[in-house]
C-alpha cells in the first residue's frame, strides 16, 4: 500500500481561550485543569476548515478533489465543500462533505487515498473542522474545543501510508438529534468501553499487523478520545509508550477535528523513519499507520501547530463565551442580504480577485471598466490579489446596526501586498491596537445571516508569521 501519503499539513486554531476556572466558576462546579478554544462569533466550522485549507495548500492547482468533515456544518443541507473549492479557485474538481460522526476526518482522508490511488485526482485536500455544542455547565462544555486540521494526499509523499483499517459497529453514544440544540449523552463509562476503546483497539491492532508495526515501536498516537485519561489508558492498552494527548489541556477536544489536528501536531515534530497511527472512533473506527519519510522536515508548514495554539488572547468572562454561541438573549440587527448577489460576486469576492489595469498598472477591487488611475476603459486585465498587506487608514465604529456598542468594531481600508485597496473590517484585535502601516492579514469570516443564508466575505485581522498569502 505504498505511493500515497500526506504531502502537506496545517491547522487552524481560534484565537480566543476561555480559562476552564470561568466556566467552574461560573456554575459553582469543579473545573478541569487548562483552557479551551473558542471560536468567535464571526468564525463557524466553515470559516476555520478555510483557514487550514489555505494553509495546507497555499498552491492548490494540482487539487482535484476537496473533502470537508465536521459534526457542525454551517448547512443541514448545502456543500460546504464547494465553498472551500471557491475560495481555492478550484472548480473542476469533487467535492464533498463527510458529516454525522466524529470520524468523518478519517473517513475523508480515506476517500482521498483512494481518490489518489485510483488515479481520479492527483491530489486530495481534506479538511476537518467542529464546534461541537455542549450544555451549559456540563462536563462536555469543559472538554469541547473548537479548531480544524487539513492535509493534502497525493503520490510519493514525504509521510507514506503504510496500511489502514475500519471497523464499524453501533454504539450508545454520544450523539445528537436533528434539531437537538446540544451534544447528548447515554452514559460516560458504557459510551468509553464499549463506543470507543473496543472499536479503536480493533482498527488499530488490525493497521499495526498489517503494517508489521510494534505498538511499542510508534512515535505518535494521534487519535481523538473522549477525554485525556482515555486516551492515555487507550495507547498503554494497545502496547504504547506512555502518552500524552497534545491538545486536551490547551485547546480542548475538537471533535471530529481532533484527530487530524492531532496528526499535524505530530507530523510537525516527525523525524524519518516514524511511525504515526492516525485513528478515530464513532460507531467503529479507523486507523491508518503513517511512517514519515525524507523530506518529512521541509515539508513542515510555515506555522505550526504549537505556534497557532500559543497565539492567543483570553476571553474576559464566560458571558462573552456565551455570547459568541448564542446563548444569551441578543436581538440580531436585520441586515440585508440577497442570494443573487452573492452568487454574482462569487468568482471575484471568494477567491479574490481584482483587476489590474493594462495601460498605467494600477491593481483595483472591485473590479471596473474603467480604470480609477487612468480612466482609461475597458483595458483591464483579472488578477488574484494577495491576503497580506498594510493598513492605508481605518475608523472605529460604535454605532452598528443602529446598536451603539462600548468596543467599537475597525473599519480598514488595506493596501495589499502587490497592489490594490479593499475595504473591510478588522477582526481578532484590540480597536485601540489598530494603527495606521500595521501588517495585516485577510481571514475567510462569517459577515451575516441576511436573507436566511450565511453570508461569508474577508476581514482583516494582525498580520501572523506564516499567516495567509
Amino acid at each position: 500500500m505504498t505511493g500515497v501519503g500526506i504531502t502537506s499539513w496545517a491547522t487552524a486554531i481560534p484565537m480566543w481561550r476561555l480559562d476552564r476556572g470561568l466556566m467552574g466558576s461560573a456554575w459553582d462546579t469543579p473545573a478541569l485543569p487548562g483552557e479551551r478554544a473558542v471560536a468567535g462569533g464571526d468564525q463557524d466550522s466553515l470559516t476555520l476548515a478555510v483557514e487550514a485549507a489555505l494553509a495546507a495548500a497555499p498552491d492548490p492547482s494540482a487539487i482535484d478533489a476537496v473533502f470537508f468533515a465536521t459534526t457542525t456544518p454551517p448547512y443541514a443541507e448545502k456543500h460546504g465543500a464547494a465553498t472551500i473549492a471557491a475560495v481555492l479557485d478550484r472548480h473542476s474538481v469533487r467535492t464533498a462533505d463527510f458529516t454525522g460522526t466524529i470520524r468523518a476526518g478519517t473517513q475523508a482522508t480515506l476517500a482521498g487515498m483512494d481518490a489518489v490511488r485510483s488515479g481520479s485526482a492527483r491530489a486530495a485536500l481534506v479538511v476537518a473542522a467542529d464546534l461541537r455544542p455542549a450544555e451549559p455547565s456540563s462536563v462536555t462544555e469543559q472538554l469541547f474545543g473548537d479548531g480544524a486540521g487539513a492535509i493534502v494526499i497525493g503520490p510519493d509523499a514525504p509521510v507514506e501510508v503504510v496500511s489502514q483499517s475500519s471497523f464499524a459497529e453501533e454504539s450508545p453514544g454520544p450523539w445528537r438529534r436533528t434539531g437537538d440544540p446540544f451534544v447528548r449523552s447515554f452514559d460516560a463509562k458504557s459510551e468509553t468501553e464499549y463506543g470507543y476503546a473496543r472499536a479503536i483497539e480493533e482498527a488499530v491492532t488490525t493497521a499495526l499487523g498489517s503494517a508489521g508495526v510494534a505498538a511499542a515501536d510508534v512515535a505518535a498516537f494521534a487519535a481523538f478520545a473522549p477525554d485525556p485519561r482515555t486516551y492515555a489508558v487507550t495507547a498503554k492498552r494497545l502496547g504504547m509508550s506512555p502518552m500524552k494527548d497534545p491538545l486536551f489541556a490547551s485547546v480542548g477536544n475538537l471533535g471530529a477535528a481532533h484527530a487530524l489536528v492531532s496528526l499535524a501536531h505530530a507530523l510537525d515534530g516527525a523525524a524519518p523513519g516514524d511511525a504515526i497511527v492516525f485513528a478515530s472512533a464513532g460507531e467503529g473506527a479507523d486507523a491508518i499507520v503513517l511512517r514519515a519519510r525524507e523530506g518529512v522536515t521541509d515539508a513542515r508548514p510555515a506555522r505550526t501547530t504549537d505556534e497557532a495554539i500559543a497565539d492567543k488572547r483570553a476571553l474576559p468572562s464566560y458571558e462573552r463565551y456565551l455570547r459568541f454561541r448564542e446563548l444569551l438573549p441578543w436581538e440580531d440587527p436585520v441586515v440585508p442580504g440577497s442570494p443573487i448577489r452573492a452568487w454574482r460576486d462569487r468568482e471575484q469576492a471568494f477567491p479574490l480577485y481584482g483587476v489590474r489595469c493594462t495601460a498605467c498598472g494600477v491593481v483595483q477591487f472591485p473590479a471596473n471598466r474603467a480604470c480609477i488611475a487612468c480612466s482609461v476603459a475597458d483595458k483591464m486585465e483579472r488578477v488574484r490579489l494577495q491576503k497580506r498587506g498594510t493598513v492605508f487608514t481605518f475608523t472605529l465604529d460604535h454605532l452598528v446596526g443602529g446598536r451603539y456598542l462600548e468596543t467599537p468594531v475597525p473599519r480598514l481600508v488595506v493596501e495589499l501586498d502587490g497592489g490594490g485597496r479593499i475595504f473591510l473590517e478588522g477582526t481578532d484585535c484590540d480597536p485601540g491596537e489598530v494603527a495606521v502601516g500595521m501588517l495585516v492579514e485577510l481571514t475567510f469570516r462569517l459577515m451575516h445571516e441576511g436573507a436566511n443564508i450565511r453570508n461569508y466575505y474577508w476581514k482583516a485581522r494582525p498580520a501572523r508569521p506564516g499567516g495567509a498569502a
